[in-house]
């Protein structure tokens, strides 16, 4: 992700979020309606140093992950006092630091991916005991060594399956150099399906469900869930169908959010370093097997950099409760998408400005938290 100059050191090549002129991925999409946007408000929570990413944590909390390396927990009063800090473990050049955290489906145990002082980018795991967590217990769970300082993606989720997928990006410069994208036999440039508990038994740190995509292909990493991706800096699953979204940040012309449906069985690809969005990039060639984005808009305004939201699942906000919410990092405004059946019924713009947006909190009950890198947390209210 990049992070502009006056916020923090971080000076990337990855930009995040959002455009103020869209291009749109169909014919179909151009044709779909802009509705009475819903009339809703970004409230002040607390203030983080670099807020970049969240999730949901026991007992209804919201924990906040700083990119230098602390987690912290929001209450009633803010932002309370870190209870991870891995700062000496870490750097913020580049696209680099703690980039994602996330708990199991039963808060028994909280994941960070973050880069290491070398720039590998590693996912540990600490056991979790009546909400906090124990740093004896801590293990690494996934390494993968990074070429390049950006394009390190770093998102983690548990899917509804139970299992923990990782994002990773194509391993940075610019243009894919190696072909990570399509390149099977890497993790670089994909989205990563690993169940980090199945792997005790035989003394793994983790084991790959059986019905992963390329179990049994030879010359591939069984891992790979979906593949042809640059930079997915945000993904999510949607609450209520399980789909996945997925915000790919471009290169320089297109930005682009993939959609791949719960029953979905993997394999997807997404196209890059042949496709940046529907189009073919440095004369590239289109993969039979391209899975076009189901949106996607173009650099002529203020985007330039996109981070995937969620699926809007909360309670306060009525009007916007099914709508796909995202940003872009070098634009702000925060946009939403209707989503059925892999095709965008409508678009629309929520008329507020988050700022240099570096990532989207769900809470236990969808409500939507929004991270401006600049230090902001805000909860997304009704106006």
């Amino acid at each position: 992700m990049k992070v502009r100059t006056g916020s923090s050191a971080i000076v990337g090549a990855l930009c995040l979020v959002a455009s103020l002129a869209f291009s749109t991925a169909s014919a179909e999409e151009a044709k779909a309606p802009r509705p009475i946007a819903p009339k809703v408000a970004l409230t002040k929570v607390a203030t983080a140093q670099n807020p970049i990413a969240g999730t949901a944590g026991p007992g209804g909390t919201v924990w906040i992950a700083e990119r230098a390396g602390t987690v912290r927990v929001l209450g009633h009063g803010g932002l309370g006092a870190p209870v991870l800090d891995i700062t000496a473990e870490t750097t913020t050049d580049g696209e680099r630091g703690l980039l994602g955290i996330a708990f199991d489906p039963k808060f028994a145990h909280f994941y960070i991916s973050y880069t290491n002082l070398q720039g590998t980018s590693t996912v540990d795991e600490f056991a979790v005991r009546r909400g906090k967590l124990l740093p004896s217990t801590r293990r690494t769970v996934l390494t993968q060594e990074q070429p390049y300082a950006n394009h390190n993606g770093g998102d983690i989720k548990f899917g509804p399956d139970g299992y923990l997928y990782i994002a990773f990006g194509d391993g940075g410069s610019g243009g894919d150099p190696h072909g990570n994208g399509q390149n099977l036999d890497t993790l670089l440039g994909k989205l990563l399906r690993i169940d980090p508990r199945g792997g005790r038994p035989s003394g793994k740190p983790y084991a790959i469900p059986a019905d992963n995509p390329f179990v049994t292909a030879p010359g591939t990493r069984p891992e790979i869930w979906s593949y042809g991706l640059r930079n997915p800096w945000r993904f999510s699953f949607d609450a209520r169908t399980g789909d996945v979204l997925i915000g790919d940040v471009g290169q320089s012309e297109w930005e682009e959010i993939d959609w791949s449906p719960a029953r979905g069985k993997g394999g997807e690809n997404y196209g890059w370093s042949q496709m940046e969005g529907t189009h073919p990039f440095r004369g590239g060639t289109e993969p039979a097997n391209h899975v076009r984005p189901v949106h996607e808009y173009d650099r002529n305004g203020l985007g330039c950099s996109v981070t995937g939201g969620f699926v809007y699942r909360g309670g306060a906000i009525p009007a916007l409760r099914g709508q796909y919410v995202y940003a872009d990092y070098c634009d702000g405004t925060l946009r939403t998408l209707r989503i059925r059946n892999g095709k965008v019924t409508e678009s629309g713009d929520l008329a507020v400005d988050g700022g240099s947006v570096s990532s989207f909190v769900q809470s236990a009950r969808g409500e939507l938290y929004v991270l401006d890198l600049g230090g902001a947390v805000n909860r997304l209210d009704p106006a």
